[in-house]
């Protein structure tokens, strides 16, 4: 058996703990919008439903049952409304993009991923659409 001097053990180096998070999530969201490229579907709306699922950097220090404290998913709701509404929008990518957008926005939503679908674009579908996933690069 070879023995080991001393001198040469060196302490294997330290691992950052996982970072603690949660998931607040914002399900089957219907929004009536001018969504869509082809010529039937300009200047009319049609039923879009989202879905949003986000993770979370849990915030540091008692929670202390305080709003302030939290990622309001009603704020982030009404935000991806208004950007819904704001005016036309050719694609679903594109709106699934402006709504990861919107919630990466957060301090403390490091990732996002978002369902759009549409309801009626297509006959004998419940739906069609796209299902995309974004991550905040962390600067540690």
């Amino acid at each position: 058996m070879t023995q080991i001097e001393p001198s040469k053990i060196s302490a294997l180096p330290r691992v950052e703990p996982a970072e603690r998070t949660h998931q607040i999530f914002i399900r089957d969201y219907l929004i009536d919008m001018q969504i869509g490229v082809y010529e039937h579907e300009q200047g009319i709306t049609q039923p879009v439903r989202l879905n949003v699922d986000l993770t979370v950097t849990d915030h540091l220090g008692p929670m202390n049952d305080d709003y302030h404290n939290v990622v309001c998913y009603e704020t982030l709701a009404k935000a991806i409304h208004a950007y819904a509404l704001k005016e036309h929008i050719n694609l679903v990518e594109t709106l699934a993009e402006g709504v990861a957008d919107i919630c990466l926005e957060h301090q403390r939503v490091i990732n996002a991923k978002v369902k759009v679908e549409k309801l009626t674009a297509v006959a004998n579908t419940a739906s069609v659409g796209i299902e995309i996933n974004r991550s905040k690069h962390l600067n540690r």
